[in-house]
């Protein structure tokens, strides 16, 4: 038998159902499920607008300068692969590591991984100003010691092995998902340190430049994953958890807990060592971030809440976590809006500005309405990937046995 041939028998066999629009459209009419649905056609709806209004008018239909080219979709970009990160790290517990008690979220973690990651590569193609050509000189003339190329690249490859893992998962050969989950989970792993290091290696950027991102990114990503698992569930399960589920909630809460209290741990020992000394272009941008909402409801809705929530009784409260980790995904998305926006404010400027140009200001920016409307867009190709998913496979545990 041909490879070609094997490929065609291999395909053949994955299981799925078959559906159908009217399979699609079919759901209860419930105020919850409306909800969502509405949302849901209103974003793919805002996301078809953005991307006509980009494709006319080019990036001028962004609020992104010379002096702050980084704008919303790379913050966003970020929120999609970080979340698929986190659900890779999740479903691996399960699958990978044999956690029992894990086991009944791994096939759902992980194709929610490969619907994150998707939504983001729609996101960064609409900033990317030639994609096909990336594509193209991305095999013909790799830039190895380029950070953005590496992780171009280790992407494709995480999302391939995603792809293979999940597969296996449908087809119940947990002996090559677990091969493939590993290498899917180190290859991810690999690719979002690295996508710290786009911000790591910024040499002109005190505020960025160093060792923390690489590193605090694969935090941040499990502490994601924990509170994406969490609106998987209650979603699920409509917030009536049965008890094999709130065995792995609490879990998953108690993780919850530490990772969050280590983050608070980082991000305050990276302010103070910011602060510290006075350093120029460092101590300045720090003392402005502590003065700026978006970093205090980063720390708020991110950080605080949560850990408050799960101290109370060490995470047993499932349903109000529901709601905390909704919270907490928002401040999620604040927190990768800081990071970019963050690094970007502090003019670069000559050694001597005072003979050459004035002393400068803060940069602003504030996203455009098509920025708004692909951001948002990105987040319904999220869920109507999701419900595809929900109906065409089986991601129940209990199902594959």
């Amino acid at each position: 038998m041909s490879i070609i041939e094997k490929g065609k028998e291999f395909i053949s066999t994955i299981p799925f159902n078959k559906i159908g629009i009217k399979d699609l459209l079919s759901f209860e009419k419930t105020p919850r499920n409306m909800l969502l649905a509405g949302l849901t056609v209103l974003f793919l709806g805002l996301f078809v607008v953005g991307a006509i209004l980009y494709l006319v008018h080019g990036h001028h239909a962004y609020n992104v300068t010379r002096q702050h080219p980084w704008g919303l979709l790379l913050a966003v970009y970020i929120f999609f692969v970080v979340s698929s990160t986190g659900l890779c790290i999740i479903g691996s517990l399960g699958d990978v590591f044999k956690f029992e008690d894990y086991e009944l979220i791994s096939k759902r973690a992980i194709f929610g991984s490969i619907v994150t990651i998707l939504a983001g590569f729609a996101v960064i193609l609409l900033e990317i100003g030639h994609p096909v050509t990336m594509i193209i000189y991305n095999i013909l003339s790799p830039g190895l010691t380029s950070a953005i190329w590496w992780m171009g690249t280790l992407y494709g490859l995480y999302l391939t092995f995603m792809i293979i893992e999940f597969i296996f998962l449908l087809k119940h050969d947990m002996k090559m998902a677990r091969i493939f989950g590993l290498t899917g989970l180190m290859v991810g792993l690999a690719a979002h340190s690295n996508l710290g290091s786009v911000f790591g290696f910024l040499n002109t950027r005190p505020i960025s430049n160093g060792v923390f991102y690489p590193t605090y990114f694969i935090l941040t990503a499990f502490i994601t994953g924990v509170f994406i698992a969490f609106i998987i569930m209650g979603l699920r399960y409509r917030l009536e958890f049965p008890e094999k589920v709130k065995t792995m909630l609490t879990g998953l809460a108690k993780i919850q807990a530490l990772l969050i209290s280590i983050l608070i741990f980082f991000v305050t020992w990276k302010t103070l060592t910011d602060i510290y000394g006075g350093m120029p272009d460092r101590a300045e941008v720090a003392l402005h971030i502590l003065g700026s909402w978006t970093f205090w409801a980063e720390v708020i809705l991110a950080m605080l809440i949560p850990l408050i929530v799960i101290l109370k009784d060490m995470g047993k409260s499932h349903v109000l976590l529901f709601w905390v980790s909704l919270s907490g995904m928002v401040g999620i998305m604040f927190m990768r809006y800081n990071l970019v926006h963050d690094t970007q404010l502090k003019p670069l400027h000559m050694l001597k500005n005072a003979e050459y140009q004035l002393a400068p200001e803060w940069i602003h920016y504030i996203p455009s309405s098509t920025e708004v409307m692909i951001s948002l867009g990105g987040l319904g190709i999220c869920m109507a990937l999701y419900w595809v998913g929900t109906k065409m496979f089986n991601l129940d545990e209990e199902e594959a046995h």
